[in-house]
């Protein structure tokens, strides 16, 4: 139930982005997708140190996703919650994250989903702000959602 009135409250924030983008006022929402080359970065949560995105948001990865392969795509509403990180061009690790373990998939025309030890990475949109970690191993479309620490591996 609390996942429920987590997703409509994102639902309603959403809604006022969208009218506060039409009227020319800012908020500080953040997206999973992104016109420059996304920032991995490792922050320090409540779950350790895990990847989260250029504005320090959880990045989470998907038990149901094989490497290199997106399987939440494929779920009727799965990438409206879990949002895929995407980029059109190299992802960029920050400080603490392997270059090496980044990589992208094509998930749609020529979007790209970001990858990280072959995990592809989506961010959760009920998390409430930046270093959110209140959803990691969470049971939702016939997978877990687990935050990614510096070594490509899940963390509890």
């Amino acid at each position: 139930m609390t996942r429920i009135c987590n997703r409509l409250a994102v639902v309603t924030a959403l809604a006022g982005a969208a009218f506060a983008v039409g009227t020319g006022a800012t908020l500080g929402v953040s997206s999973a997708s992104a016109v420059t080359a996304p920032t991995v970065r490792l922050e320090r949560t409540d779950a350790g140190k895990i990847l989260t995105d250029r504005s320090g948001f959880t990045l989470y990865m998907f038990t149901r996703d094989r490497r290199d392969q997106d399987r939440c795509a494929s779920v009727s509403g799965c990438l409206g919650a879990w949002p895929a990180l995407t980029t059109r061009s190299r992802p960029v690790a920050g400080a603490g994250v392997r270059s090496s373990l980044l990589g992208t998939i094509k998930l749609h025309g020529d979007v790209r989903q970001v990858t990280y030890a072959g995990h592809p990475l989506y961010t959760d949109e009920a998390d409430f702000g930046p270093g959110s970690t209140l959803n990691v191993g969470q049971s939702e479309y016939g997978g877990r959602w687990y935050a990614v620490n510096a070594a490509g591996q899940q963390t509890n």
